[in-house]
């Protein structure tokens, strides 16, 4: 049977509703913040580092100095047979998983979600933007932060964005190069940066081309599906990061011609002094219309793009619920248990809270049942040009 058929007859027999292995990604800068589920040994990734990442519903996978094969990718929890990416799926068959009108217009599911997970905080640091990626082969990095709600926020939960508006103003790109080029002192790059407090149940949209760090609260991601990056920030505390994590996006012609000028030009230099910036990328949750109920409500918590889309959903204890979608989307559940579609699932078990559900299904509808003592919360991620009625913020200028 090839891969087509099989998925073929997943979805006929969970009737559009795909159980979800997790995939966990590891990586070299920090050590982990241990709130991902697993036992403390399991974060130990020898030379890989550590594991400080779970991608959700991934058809992308991990760019990390030491490759391992499909890191990263999602499988599908088929119970017997071969074992079946879920981008090997969308590949096979886009129109069962997507739906006719939308496979012909894309070329895969086009969002990664995903936990990151640190002890500390993150390097200082941007994802390029298209003009840039497609130079190397690769898609841009658009991205989006939820904090979810009941877990620990860790020593440094606040995350650095942008540039002092004065730095742009004045185009002092040299206090940017210089310090690229001293990269022993690199970690003084926050000190041209503002700091804002990552809080339980709120988030940031954050286009390419712009500098951050996000801080060490748990972090639920939703992004384009790319791991393209630049490392502006190669000292963390005692530790001094290879500066291939720097340069390793940028075309080889352009660094040699241009020097860490180069790193500038990847910026989207604007953006990185909005002296509004916070108005202009805080996204708290958004009701959504229609859907707030005595037994459920749901509300956007990832928004202000058309590259993604994303809420959350609350079923009270004894509740249910049951909306159609426009759209495939993942489902994560981050709390309670329940059914969703009538398959069990339950918040913080890696074995039971991962669904993918195909377009065919979503316009159907799927029913989502709170079995348990406590609020039932899942998120549910949408790929690009999908809901068009996503909030978006009112610009600041």
């Amino acid at each position: 049977m090839d891969t087509r058929d099989a998925v073929h007859r997943l979805i006929q027999e969970s009737d559009g509703l795909l159980r979800l292995r997790p995939a966990w990604v590891s990586r070299i800068f920090l050590p982990p913040g241990k709130r991902l589920g697993l036992p403390d040994e399991a974060y130990d990734a020898g030379e890989r580092g550590y594991i400080t990442e779970r991608w959700i519903a991934s058809t992308t996978e991990a760019e990390n100095p030491i490759l391992t094969p499909n890191e990263g990718l999602s499988y599908l929890d088929v119970p017997s047979g071969p074992d079946i990416t879920l981008r090997d799926a969308v590949q096979a068959a886009p129109d069962l998983i997507m739906g006719e009108d939308y496979a012909s217009a894309h070329s895969g599911l086009g969002r990664l979600p995903k936990f990151f997970d640190n002890a500390d905080r993150l390097p200082f640091h941007i994802h390029q933007r298209q003009e840039d990626a497609v130079k190397i082969g690769k898609k841009p990095k658009e991205e989006s932060y939820y904090f979810p709600p009941n877990v620990p926020m860790g020593p440094h939960p606040e995350t650095f964005f942008g540039l002092h508006p004065y730095i742009v103003r004045e185009n002092r790109r040299d206090i940017v190069v210089r310090l690229l080029e001293d990269w022993e002192h690199s970690d003084r790059f926050l000190a041209l940066s503002r700091a804002y407090l990552n809080v339980p149940d709120d988030g940031f949209h954050l286009p390419a081309g712009i500098l951050h760090a996000p801080g060490s609260a748990l972090t639920i991601e939703l992004q384009e599906d790319s791991d393209v990056s630049a490392m502006f920030q190669g000292r963390l505390a005692h530790t001094l990061l290879d500066k291939g994590a720097l340069i390793r996006d940028v075309p080889p012609e352009e660094l040699a011609r241009k020097g860490m000028m180069a790193l500038v030009d990847q910026l989207d230099w604007e953006a990185n002094g909005d002296p509004y910036f916070y108005e202009n990328h805080h996204t708290p949750p958004v009701p959504v219309e229609g859907r707030m109920t005595g037994a459920s409500e749901e509300w956007w918590i990832f928004y202000n793009t058309t590259k993604y889309s994303g809420t959350k959903l609350i079923v009270r204890p004894g509740g249910s619920c049951e909306f159609a979608d426009k759209g495939a989307y993942n489902i994560l559940v981050w709390d309670g248990r329940g059914e969703v579609g009538g398959l069990p699932v339950r918040g913080r078990d890696s074995s039971a809270d991962e669904i993918m559900v195909t377009a065919g299904r979503a316009g159907r509808g799927v029913k989502v049942v709170n079995t348990g003592g406590e609020d039932l919360m899942l998120i549910k991620f949408f790929g690009p040009d999908i809901n068009d009625d996503a909030p978006v913020l009112k610009k600041y200028q």
